[in-house]
C-alpha cells in the first residue's frame, strides 16, 4: 500500500481540508492518506477549538485513513521544528509521499529555492542576524534573509513572506535535509488566505474566519454551515453540547494569571522560549490586564510578534521548562489517535517497519516519555466548563483509537 503523509491542525475541519486531502490523493495516486496532527495546543500558540478526539473523528469522516498526534514538544514550535517533527513522524510511518498545502501550489519553486539557499547558509545566517539587530522578530529576520538571497540572482521565486509557503519550505527542507525517500508534493491553497478574518467565497474559507466567526455568534453553526463538511458540523455541535463551550484563550487566561502572579522571575526565566529578559515585560504587564487579548496587546513590540508571546504564555501555562524540551529534539513514539479499516490494514501490513512504538493504550507505555503530552491535555481540559472538566480530563487515559 502506498500511502502520502498530511501535516494537519484542523481547526476546525473544513472544505479547504477536504479539497487538500482529495488533491493529495489524486497527485500521488496513495492508496491511503496518513496525517500527523497537532494535539491540544497549536502551532500559534493557541489552544485548540475542540479537542484533538474530536478533530480527529472529523478527519477520519473525511478521508484520512490513520491519524496519529504530533507531540507538545513539536506541536508548539516555530516553523522548523514543527515541520522536522511532524516529517520525522511521517517518515517514521513509513509514508511515500508528503503533500503539503501552499500559497504557490508549485514544487519546482520549492526545490529551486531549497537549492539556492544551501550554497548560502552562512550568508543567511548574517542576514538572520543583521535583521535581528534592526529590531525585527526572528521569524520576519528569517523571512527577509531568505527573501534577499534568492532576489539577489532574479530568482524564479519562492514568495517567503507567506505562511504556508514558509512551513511548505521547512516540510521540504526536513525531507531533503534527512535525505528521507519520501516524494514532496504540494497544492495550491484555495481561495481563502491562511489569515483571512472574512469570508471571501461561497465555499472556501479559512479556519481563522471559521473560528472568528463561530465565537461572535456564540456557537451558532448557521453562518460557517457552507464552509464545513456535514460531519464537522455535527461533530462541533456535539462538542458544545457535551463540554459545553467551545476552548480559547480567554477559558485559560484566570489560570495564566495565577501562575503569573504567583511566580518569581527567576523562576519565570525557566520557562522555555522566556528569553533576553522578557519575564520581567510578562510579569510587569499582567495586574494590568483584563483579558488575555489586553495581555498580549500590552506585551507585543516590533521584535516579539503575536504568535510568539502566545506560544511563551502556552509554556507558562503548561510549565514547560527549557530543560524539559531539550530532551525532545526528535519524535520516540508515535501516538495513535484513530483509523479507518484501511488504516488498520496499512499499520498491520508495515508496523514491524516502523522505527517508533506505536502507543495505542498510556497503561503499556513509559508515562515519562509522554508526560509533556499527558500534562498538556490535563491543563487543556480546564478550558471547558467546570461541569464537563472531568469527562475531558479521563478521556487522556480512557480513550482508545477511534476506530471508522
Amino acid at each position: 500500500m502506498k500511502a502520502v503523509g498530511i501535516v494537519v491542525e484542523y481547526n476546525p475541519f473544513h472544505n479547504g481540508h477536504l479539497y487538500h486531502i482529495q488533491k493529495a490523493k489524486e497527485q500521488t495516486d496513495a492508496d491511503i492518506v496518513v496525517a500527523v496532527m497537532s494535539g491540544p495546543f497549536l502551532q500559534r500558540g493557541e489552544p485548540a477549538l475542540v479537542s484533538k478526539w474530536c478533530r480527529a473523528k472529523m478527519a477520519l469522516e473525511n478521508g484520512v485513513d490513520l491519524i496519529v498526534e504530533l507531540p507538545y514538544s513539536f506541536a508548539t514550535q516555530h516553523a522548523a521544528v514543527f515541520a522536522k517533527g511532524a516529517v520525522d513522524i511521517l517518515q517514521g510511518l513509513e509514508c511515500d509521499y508528503l503533500c503539503f498545502g501552499s500559497e504557490s501550489g508549485d514544487i519546482n519553486e520549492f526545490s529551486h529555492t531549497f537549492i539556492q539557499l544551501q550554497r548560502k547558509q552562512d550568508e543567511e545566517d548574517l542576514l538572520v542576524k543583521k535583521f535581528l539587530k534592526n529590531g525585527s522578530s526572528y521569524p520576519k529576520a528569517k523571512s527577509l534573509a531568505m527573501q534577499e538571497l534568492t532576489c539577489r540572482e532574479n530568482d524564479r521565486g519562492l514568495n517567503l513572506s507567506l505562511p504556508n509557503n514558509i512551513l511548505g519550505y521547512e516540510y521540504y527542507k526536513a525531507v531533503h535535509t534527512n535525505h528521507y525517500p519520501m516524494e514532496v508534493c504540494t497544492v495550491a491553497r484555495m481561495n481563502a488566505d491562511y489569515h483571512d478574518k472574512i469570508f471571501t467565497s461561497d465555499s472556501i474559507a479559512s479556519a481563522t474566519s471559521i473560528r472568528q466567526a463561530l465565537l461572535k455568534e456564540e456557537g451558532s453553526l448557521k453562518t460557517i454551515e457552507p464552509y464545513l463538511p456535514l460531519a464537522s458540523l455535527n461533530l462541533l455541535r456535539k462538542y458544545k453540547e457535551t463540554y459545553l463551550s467551545y476552548h480559547t484563550w480567554e477559558n485559560y487566561w484566570s489560570y495564566l494569571k495565577f501562575r503569573l502572579l504567583q511566580t518569581t522571575a527567576k523562576e519565570l526565566a525557566t520557562i522555555y522560549e522566556m528569553e533576553e529578559g522578557l519575564e520581567y515585560r510578562f510579569l510587569k504587564y499582567v495586574k494590568e490586564a483584563s483579558s488575555f487579548q489586553a495581555y498580549i496587546r500590552l506585551l507585543k513590540t516590533k521584535r516579539y510578534t503575536w504568535t510568539r508571546l502566545q506560544r511563551i504564555c502556552v509554556h507558562i501555562l503548561t510549565n514547560t521548562k527549557k530543560e524539559e524540551m531539550a530532551v525532545h529534539s526528535q519524535p520516540s513514539y508515535i501516538r495513535l489517535l484513530g483509523t479507518t479499516a484501511n488504516g488498520r490494514y496499512y499499520l498491520k501490513e508495515k508496523k514491524k517497519q516502523f522505527a517508533l512504538d506505536i502507543i495505542s493504550k498510556l497503561s503499556s507505555f513509559d508515562k515519562d516519555k509522554i508526560a509533556l503530552d499527558i500534562r498538556a491535555s490535563q491543563i487543556y481540559a480546564l478550558g471547558a466548563q467546570a461541569t464537563a472538566q472531568e469527562q475531558l480530563l479521563n478521556m487522556e487515559y480512557l480513550q482508545h483509537p477511534i476506530i471508522k
